[in-house]
């Protein structure tokens, strides 16, 4: 079973319940909170290894919490889903931007959250060896060592900012992941650019053709790579 404390900070109550039964079902600790204050306290006492955020809270915005924690050298690597209201794209977009890990909306599946919170939970606790371990999804086989990508068995050249585009969407499919975060992931190739990573992925889907399909565009946030099955 899972010992992983996790901290919901959410002022619905019926909403808080949902996902506190669920996570408890799962095996997981969790810690509740209806407000921005008394989650900061409860961090700052005894932080947790993961927190369930509501942009929306009575006292301070989501956004200004998640400001505050990735300000915080003891507190930034403490992983963030925020919870967001249908059609809050600006507030997905300036939550990935300061630093969130990823996001569900309302109203959400359990199914759907507990799968968003193991993924996030596995790449926490990731290693670098981990990240040089080859990739298999759609076809597509990556080997970072090596620094080659196989699609249906051939191997195809990629560019090294196209490679590293590539590699990160593959290694946590569903994943949302803003220009900005794929910018920083680049850094150290080529220059890129906002502008330059739509043109980036453009390219990338033409040479991983008939695999550039799983590369998927999310509206006004980035772009992820289509999860398998």
């Amino acid at each position: 079973m899972a010992k992983e404390r996790i901290l919901v900070v959410d002022d619905e109550e019926d909403i808080l319940k949902l996902i506190e039964y669920n996570l408890q079902k799962s095996g997981y600790r969790v810690i509740c909170a209806v407000n921005a204050e008394t989650a900061l306290r409860i961090i700052r006492l005894n932080a947790p290894d993961l927190i369930l955020l509501d942009l929306m809270l009575p006292d301070m915005d989501g956004l200004e919490v998640t400001r505050t924690l990735k300000g915080d050298e003891k507190l930034r690597g403490v992983p963030i889903i925020m919870i967001t209201a249908k059609g809050g794209e600006a507030d997905v977009v300036a939550g990935l931007e300061l630093g969130a890990d990823d996001y569900v909306t309302k109203p959400f599946s359990p199914r759907v959250l507990l799968a968003r919170v193991r993924a996030v939970l596995r790449r926490n606790q990731g290693t670098p060896d981990e990240e040089a371990k080859p990739i298999s999804i759609h076809d597509i086989v990556i080997n970072p060592g090596r620094h080659e990508v196989l699609v249906k068995g051939k191997a195809v050249e990629l560019t090294h900012t196209e490679f590293l585009i590539l590699h990160l969407l593959a290694r946590r499919p569903g994943w949302v992941f803003t220009r900005q975060h794929i910018i920083d992931a680049a850094r150290g190739s080529a220059p890129v650019t906002d502008r330059s990573v739509d043109v980036h992925i453009v390219g990338l889907r033409k040479k991983i053709a008939p695999c550039g399909g799983c590369i998927e565009t999310v509206r006004g946030v980035g772009y992820r790579m289509k999860e398998a099955g």
